[in-house]
Order: C-alpha cells, then sequence, then structure tokens
C-alpha cells in the first residue's frame, strides 16, 4: 500500500504510535499509584512492596514520554492500516478480552464454551449442530484432561459450583 495522508483510509503510523504511547504512559502511571500506596520507601525489614514496582513504572513512564515525543516529531504520515482492517482485528481482539474479562466471574468452562461458539458461528459460519458440539465437547475435554487427569484445578464459575465439579 502507498503511503498516504487520506484520513479516510485509516490512521497514520504518527497517530498509533503517539496513542500506544500514550496508552503505556497510563499503565505506567497506574503502577506508580499502586506502588506508592503499598509504600516505596524502607522499612524495617528492607525495601517495601512497592520499592521496586515504583521504579519499574517510572521507567515505563519515561520511555512512554520519549516515545510520544518521538511519535509527535515524526514527518512518517505513512498509512498504519485502512479502516477495514483494524475492524477485522477488532472482529477478534474485543471477543478476546471479553473472554478475559468474563472468566474471573463465570469461570474458564463457560466462557471458553461462548467463545468457541462465537467463533465458530459468527466468523466460522458453521452449523449450529457443529457448533455446540464443539462449543461444549472443547471444555468438557479440557476439563477431564486438566482437572480429572493432572489434577490441576481451573478457574470455575457459577455453573460448575452448581454441578459441584
Amino acid at each position: 500500500m502507498s503511503a498516504s495522508t487520506d484520513g479516510n483510509l485509516g490512521p497514520s503510523h504518527k497517530l498509533v504510535e503517539a496513542g500506544v504511547a500514550l496508552l503505556i504512559g497510563i499503565v505506567g502511571i497506574v503502577v506508580i499509584i499502586g506502588s506508592i500506596r503499598a509504600g516505596i520507601g524502607w522499612g524495617a525489614e528492607g525495601p517495601r512492596a512497592g520499592f521496586f514496582p515504583f521504579y519499574i513504572g517510572l521507567f515505563i513512564v519515561l520511555s512512554s514520554a520519549i516515545n510520544l515525543i518521538s511519535a509527535l516529531r515524526a514527518r512518517n504520515h505513512h498509512l498504519f492500516a485502512e479502516w477495514g482492517q483494524l475492524g477485522h482485528v477488532m472482529s477478534v481482539l474485543i471477543p478476546s478480552a471479553l473472554f478475559v474479562g468474563a472468566m474471573p466471574f463465570i469461570g474458564l468452562y463457560v466462557s471458553s464454551a461462548l467463545f468457541i461458539g462465537w467463533f465458530m458461528r459468527w466468523l466460522g459460519k458453521y452449523r449450529w449442530l457443529t457448533v455446540v458440539a464443539v462449543a461444549i465437547g472443547a471444555p468438557v475435554v479440557t476439563y477431564l484432561v486438566f482437572e480429572r487427569w493432572f489434577l490441576v484445578p481451573l478457574p470455575k464459575g457459577p455453573l460448575e459450583d452448581l454441578l459441584g465439579l
């Protein structure tokens, strides 16, 4: 794809780099705030819990500021990706984030079944019978292999508690 400054095609590299630098800088600020709450000084036993994370957060913020300045000063107006391409990425990223976010509340097995079923039906366009069989079968096999065979407990939700698993 050739270079373009047409904003209708998609975001430029400059915009994306600046956005990522800001996002990572915010993560660094969150780390710093959490570290200060935990204590960043020295106690009788040595460094407090927030000592090391504080400096990591500081390093993250400093690095992000350098990347942000570099991105803003760049004369790179090349297209990063077209909006349609980013839409395809988001069609995978958003359900994946929902899967991870739902897991603590509904457990690995139910969230996996919903995640697999969603992708098979929405992206794969499989028949409902196939979707239901795989979306239920995969978590059942996972349960049998990890929980019963290897004796490794995985995150469970209310349904598993109700079933006594």
